[in-house]
């Protein structure tokens, strides 16, 4: 029997495996990868997969024994979903600790993002955190069943397509109260993530899915000063740009922390940043991201 006969079919995979899926990237030649995005039924590629899969790409040109410690991002065009996303690395530099890569996605000839990224080799040295803040426990928050039960029959059309598709990243925000008023709240919001199915222990795995997942709800925190969110059909809403720290290795084998806080909005632009905690208070990564918010002209 064929590996292919074997495999089940993209219509039979979860949303975790689907998503391992297209982070195993098709090499076509020396430093040049292909990869594919489910049907998610989006217009656009979201963000955190053209992250994943550029990191996947740089990660395939370094030595095994070297990690990714943070990488730098550029999104420039909207991804196709329906075409493939071509990864072209570029081999800056691979020194004595640290090697730096340059990945550019390219679609229709044209780049729709950039990312550079730094690897290094495991040292001993300082080591310290700030702590996680004490929120409610993910047990006693509502479940994305509950929420959908709740909140989806009168939500508008594009929200109820967003929750009902399986993903493979379940969140549970420590609080509904964006979701229930249009009034302004405090820029800053914790929430509760994990993988709905397994995760490989290959840690360039287990960092691509943290950097998949890393996109997700960022952009939201810039909004809520402003009594609106990304589902206001009057908002632009797209991420510009995106960074990120690994500081410690990762496991998917319970929910992680994502506390993140907006310090300021301006021209057209939010500003986020992000901490990731491990469910024992141990700070994975650190993220900031600057996104569009910018009202259409016809609003």
């Amino acid at each position: 029997m064929s590996r292919q006969t074997e495999s089940p079919s993209i219509a039979e995979k979860s949303a975790m495996e689907t998503l391992i899926a297209t982070l195993d990237l098709e090499t076509l030649e020396h430093n040049l990868y292909r990869g594919v995005s489910p049907d998610a039924g989006w217009q656009r590629v979201f963000g955190g997969q053209v992250i994943a899969q550029a990191l996947m790409a740089a990660q395939r040109t370094v030595d095994a024994d070297r990690f990714v410690h943070s990488l730098h991002a550029y999104f420039m065009r909207p991804g196709d979903p329906s075409v493939p996303i071509l990864y072209q690395v570029e081999r800056i530099r691979d020194g004595s600790s640290f090697t730096t890569r340059r990945v550019v996605a390219v679609q229709h000839g044209k780049a729709i993002f950039s990312m550079s990224a730094s690897f290094q080799t495991e040292e001993g040295g300082y080591d310290h955190q700030i702590d996680m803040p004490f929120v409610t426990q993910p047990e006693d928050l509502m479940g994305e069943k509950e929420f959908k039960e709740l909140f989806l029959p009168k939500a508008p059309e594009n929200v109820r397509r967003y929750w009902l598709r399986e993903r493979p990243i379940e969140i549970r925000p420590t609080s509904l109260v964006h979701y229930l008023t249009k009034d302004k709240l405090d820029p800053r919001q914790d929430i509760w993530v994990r993988t709905t199915g397994s995760v490989p222990t290959d840690r360039h795995y287990q960092a691509a899915v943290l950097a998949y997942l890393s996109d997700m709800t960022l952009l939201d925190a810039s909004l809520y000063p402003h009594g609106t969110s990304i589902f206001d059909p009057r908002l632009q809403a797209a991420s510009l740009d995106h960074a990120m720290w690994f500081h410690r290795p990762v496991t998917f084998d319970d929910w992680l922390l994502y506390t993140q806080d907006s310090p300021s909005a301006s021209g057209a632009r939010g500003m986020t940043r992000g901490s990731i905690y491990s469910r024992s208070g141990t700070l994975i990564a650190s993220v900031a991201q600057e996104g569009l918010i910018r009202k259409k002209a016809d609003a």
